[in-house]
């Protein structure tokens, strides 16, 4: 509970009531000059004294980066809110890495996008550097967008293709792989980091269905051209394609359409992914070295997927060895391409920086519990906070609570830790935040908890709702320990951006406390949770998760599939 403080206003020292004469008495006419020119010099003195401190403040906000922008009528997000604390952080870090180690491109004009590059003001600098080549490759992709890009000559002749009575190009200059938006936030965002690995290895150009709300929730990553997929595009059904519409690549090899001999011409112009979770046997051939070359033929590649589907792209021969020089730590996968692609928008940093500046800045520490239930029921559950309580004081994240009501913890003396929780509940919250309250920790450290928002349930299509879940992941991504639930997009996005290790809390069975509670993440990799079962070589059922090193079976989920930093059993 946040408290006030009422101020007593104080009276100036010199004010009229101490002015005047001395005693009552009146004095001499030399007196009263000698007097009248000590009084004028002290009055200077007071000028110099006040203005001199006042002169970095007026120097600051002549330099404002935000005040034109304010001047010519914009509006500001953050309203003021940052200003302090950009300059003190710039001060502080005299070479702040705002394009995070070459990963983002100069030159773009930064009003547009606040986020693209104050980001590093608020996040400690990753320990983990991008290779030189996967810069190399992100520059040689701006180029191809600018070039490739939407109403660009070459996107006019080849979207030509896809009217009707127009036949197939074959080769052409630009590919295109169009990304649908579809399922909630969290796996949307994995999806389509995963889809934009894919247009960098087979050279294709990203553009992206904007949905319902990608306009409003996040900043064009590209230098010189849109990702917007235009309103006008001539495959107008494709927000109606699903596992049984015939354009589909595994139903068109199931019914014998195409084959994979076929030549260019041939082939349609272009073709439905189907990768989501109830994808058939047919599609998941797309993580296959024949089926791949087949589609290297083809334009425009149509794709909807629920999964972070990365970690099958490394079991491709044909991108083993880009994939190796784009990133020799494999677990960084979504930590580079997540911090390159995906910038709030405007709208969407302001409550970001907002909420970090209220409650998380001043702390000595920043914890953030990620609580994601699969109940029919809302909760709170008792079960899940004795298994989040059992996590964090176990692992010593937050610490334990004494019953010595005579304790007196002073803030001068112990560090405070803020706890950020992200739930659709309140409860556990509010149950945690009352424990601190009432009692004082052991440690002596102060507890402040917040929760952002509770909404209770998801509600994916819902503008507001979307908002807030996408900066509750960023500000997530901000702590410095990271607790989340099994299973949850929304803590994988989180731990990939923050470039965290998580304590990721096990799914518990029959409403029970798991022992142990919570298991170290071996990466800040996602996990891909519905892969292939397939060996595309001999053409029968396999471990993928057992074929290469870094490529292994996830913590919280045993079938599923994530990235390692390991090059040996």
């Amino acid at each position: 509970m946040d408290m006030k403080r009422n101020r007593r206003l104080q009276p100036w020292p010199g004010s009229s009531s101490d002015r005047g004469s001395v005693g009552g008495a009146s004095r001499p006419a030399s007196e009263r000059k000698t007097g009248g020119i000590l009084l004028r010099l002290a009055m200077i003195l007071v000028v110099i004294l006040v203005f001199i401190p006042l002169m970095p403040i007026v120097s600051r906000s002549k330099r404002n980066p935000l005040r034109p922008a304010a001047e010519k009528g914009h509006f500001d997000v953050n309203a003021g809110l940052d200003e302090e604390f950009i300059e003190s952080s710039k001060s502080q870090k005299a070479e702040v890495d705002k394009f995070l180690g070459g990963l983002l491109a100069s030159g773009i004009e930064e009003q547009s996008c606040l986020s693209r590059y104050q980001s590093a003001l608020y996040r400690k600098a990753s320990s983990r550097s991008p290779s030189p080549y996967l810069l190399k490759r992100l520059r040689k992709y701006e180029e191809l967008h600018k070039k490739c890009g939407p109403n660009s000559d070459l996107y006019n002749r080849t979207v030509n293709q896809l009217k009707p009575g127009q036949s197939s190009p074959g080769i052409t200059e630009c590919n295109y792989v169009v990304w649908i938006s579809y399922s909630g936030l969290g796996n949307r965002i994995l999806t389509l980091a995963s889809t934009f690995l894919y247009a960098l290895l087979t050279n294709r150009v990203l553009l992206i269905d904007r949905g319902v709300d990608m306009t409003v929730l996040f900043c064009e990553p590209f230098p010189w051209s849109s990702w917007l997929l235009p309103l006008d595009f001539p495959v107008s059904q494709f927000k109606s394609f699903d596992i049984n519409s015939p354009e589909s690549y595994g139903n068109m090899l199931k019914n014998k359409v195409i084959s994979k001999g076929l030549a260019g011409a041939l082939l349609p112009s272009y073709m439905y992914l189907h990768l989501g979770h109830d994808y058939g046997e047919h599609d998941k051939l797309f993580f296959c070295e024949d089926d791949q070359n087949l589609l290297q033929k083809i334009p425009w590649l149509v794709l909807r997927s629920d999964n972070y589907f990365a970690p099958s792209l490394f079991l491709i021969p044909n991108y083993e060895g880009e994939l190796h020089q784009l990133f020799p730590e494999k677990d960084t996968v979504f930590h580079h391409l997540g911090r390159y692609l995906l910038h709030p928008s405007n709208s969407v940093w302001g409550l970001i920086t907002r909420y970090y500046h209220a409650y998380l800045s001043k702390a000595d520490e920043k914890l953030g519990i990620q609580i994601r239930v699969f109940e029919s029921e809302s909760g709170p559950f008792q079960h899940v906070l004795d298994q989040v309580l059992a996590c964090t004081i176990k692992q010593s994240i937050l610490p334990e609570i004494s019953k010595n009501e005579s304790m007196i913890i002073t803030a001068a003396d112990h560090r405070s830790k803020a706890v950020l929780i992200t739930s659709l509940s309140t409860g556990y919250f509010k149950m945690i935040r009352n424990m601190y309250w009432e009692h004082p920790s052991k440690t002596g450290d102060i507890i402040g908890v917040y929760q952002p928002s509770h909404e209770e349930h998801q509600q994916t299509e819902k503008q507001i709702h979307n908002m807030k879940a996408w900066a509750e992941m960023y500000l997530l991504s901000l702590t410095d320990v990271l607790v989340t639930s099994a299973w949850s997009t929304f803590g994988y996005v989180a731990q990939g951006l923050g470039g965290l290790k998580p304590w990721i809390l096990v799914k518990p069975e029959n409403r029970t406390v798991p022992n142990p509670p919570c298991l170290l993440a071996m990466s800040m990799e996602p996990c891909f949770h519905a892969p292939p079962f397939y060996d595309c070589r001999t053409k029968r059922g396999v471990d993928t998760g057992a074929l290469v090193p870094h490529v292994t079976h996830c913590e919280d989920m045993s079938w599923g599939l994530k990235l390692v930093d390991r090059d040996e059993w």
